[in-house]
């Protein structure tokens, strides 16, 4: 494995060895998000696309528009070569798009606020419901803390654990913050969905990637053992904290702007 493998973030590590679902309650709760999130015939902006997994589903619902975002121009140039004519692509930062003012329908971004800070997901929410005309909706997918109780103490044991195997900077909020972080700007919640976070156990390798994918993951785990151990210690850190994680789906709407 290079020096690069060993230091990449976990999804990255996960997306080389050949996982392709790398969303924290699986396809299962990416479908639900879509379904509510009413794509057809709407106007949608995809931010932080990745490997363009979603990207591919959304525009199976026909959207009237699509505009992909990702600030890595790999990612981008990748989905332009994948999915020719089918939408725009844009290298842009997601807290500052670019785009108009009340340009979509709906906005959508999964697994990407856990890994900000507090003050990027403000930003980036505030971007999302920016770009949104009234009633438009804001769907996200993201890992989450549990209950919503949970103590300060426990939060921060489990994100610095995070951290250490993830190599990145993972601050997921309870659900209920999750969506106090959404009503801060605007949006009215709709829809919350709850899945197991189990990105890494065998039962949702084979549901979310299929016999042929989840075999491919297997062979390239057998055949790296420093990634093998790095996939390893991630599920540990998954399983230790099991009690307290959780993925979420939630949609949101904007609402429509008060009259004097």
């Amino acid at each position: 494995m290079s020096r690069d493998d060993t230091h990449v973030a976990g999804y990255g590590l996960l997306a080389r060895l050949g996982k392709r679902v790398l969303r924290p309650g699986g396809a299962e709760l990416t479908e639900t998000l879509l379904a509510r999130a009413e794509l057809t015939g709407s106007d949608v902006v995809e931010l932080a696309i990745g490997r363009a997994r979603t990207t591919r589903e959304i525009l199976d619902r026909h959207p009237h528009s699509y505009v992909g975002i990702d600030n890595d121009p790999d990612a981008i140039a990748a989905a332009r070569r994948a999915l020719p004519r089918q939408g725009s692509f844009l290298v842009t930062d997601a807290a500052s798009t670019g785009l108009p003012d009340a340009c979509a329908d709906v906005v959508i971004g999964e697994a990407m606020l856990t890994m900000q800070g507090d003050h990027a997901k403000h930003a980036i929410v505030a971007e999302a419901a920016r770009m949104l005309r009234p009633q438009g909706r804001y769907a996200i997918h993201e890992l989450a803390l549990t209950p919503d109780t949970i103590d300060d103490a426990t939060k921060t044991t489990i994100r610095k654990a995070l951290a250490r195997s993830l190599r990145v900077n993972a601050r997921p909020l309870t659900i209920v913050e999750w969506q106090a972080l959404l009503a801060r700007h605007g949006l009215v919640i709709d829809h919350v969905d709850a899945a197991p976070m189990a990105l890494l156990q065998p039962r949702r390798v084979l549901a979310d990637e299929g016999v042929a994918g989840t075999a491919r993951f297997a062979r390239n785990l057998l055949t790296h053992p420093d990634a093998r151990r790095r996939v390893l210690a991630m599920r540990r850190t998954f399983r230790t904290h099991h009690t307290n994680l959780t993925a979420v789906a939630i949609v949101a709407h904007k609402a429509e702007p008060k009259t004097s």
